[in-house]
């Protein structure tokens, strides 16, 4: 269990945040705060309005009622491509990369909102780092990796936006456990270095783990939230969402 962060800013807030798919209500009423320096991980059952909730974030689906703030500032709706200049960055459930491009490539369509050439190489570097295993495929096409090599190319693309605050959706959905083990020790690592996430995760006793904060949904709303060492102590959640 990580311990808590020197919290700063209140960085990302819901309040009382909605999203409709035509007539059907995906989030009723969520709110809830990222602070900066924390990974904050959203859980609960499938349908329970977790990716709707990034989306929102990340301005792929429309809020119909609240408002998400970053930094003070209102992003409710805004286009997406914005929100990223602001340095909010997301790897989607899925991990959408492009198949057909190679590695670097795809790292290289991540960091369009570099600055310049040295600070494209600074951040590839960064990545090649991180995940020595892109560096080996760097010129291969993505399609020929692996699951688990195509989750950290995933992660990868997000943070050559040079993200204050990364949106992980599943990443370890499909992956072997000894993969899952490592993809979640790259996302503390990413965490120490200074970037605040927010994780939505299916396997939520993991995700518990290295959080700071939880907040659990149920049929598109916030049931409960507080410091996730709380929240793996509580016998409700353990019982519905733990598997005890």
């Amino acid at each position: 269990m990580p311990t808590s962060p020197n919290v700063g800013e209140a960085l990302l807030k819901f309040e009382q945040v909605a999203v409709h798919y035509g007539a059907i209500q995906a989030i009723k009423d969520v709110t809830f705060t990222v602070n900066r320096g924390e990974i904050v991980t959203l859980i609960g059952a499938n349908g329970a309005g977790k990716t709707t909730t990034l989306r929102a974030a990340s301005g792929i689906v429309k809020t119909t009622n609240g408002r998400v703030t970053y930094k003070g500032e209102t992003i409710s709706n805004m286009a997406p491509h914005l929100i990223v200049r602001k340095r909010i960055c997301q790897a989607p459930e899925g991990r959408g990369i492009f198949l057909n491009l190679t590695v670097e490539e795809n790292l290289d369509l991540g960091a369009w909102t570099a600055p310049d050439k040295h600070s494209f190489q600074k951040d590839l570097d960064h990545i090649f780092t991180l995940f020595p295993r892109l560096k080996e495929r760097r010129s291969q096409n993505a399609g020929t990796l692996s699951g688990g090599e195509q989750q950290m190319l995933a992660i990868g693309r997000a943070l050559m936006g040079h993200p204050e605050l990364l949106l992980l959706d599943e990443p370890s959905l499909g992956l072997a456990p000894q993969i899952i083990v490592k993809i979640f020790e790259i996302i503390q690592m990413i965490n120490r270095e200074g970037t605040t996430v927010l994780l939505v995760e299916q396997n939520a006793l993991q995700a518990l783990q290295i959080a700071h904060k939880g907040v659990v949904l149920e049929t598109g709303k916030v049931v409960t939230q507080g410091p996730a060492k709380e929240l793996m102590a509580s016998d409700e959640v353990r019982k519905a969402y733990l598997g005890e």
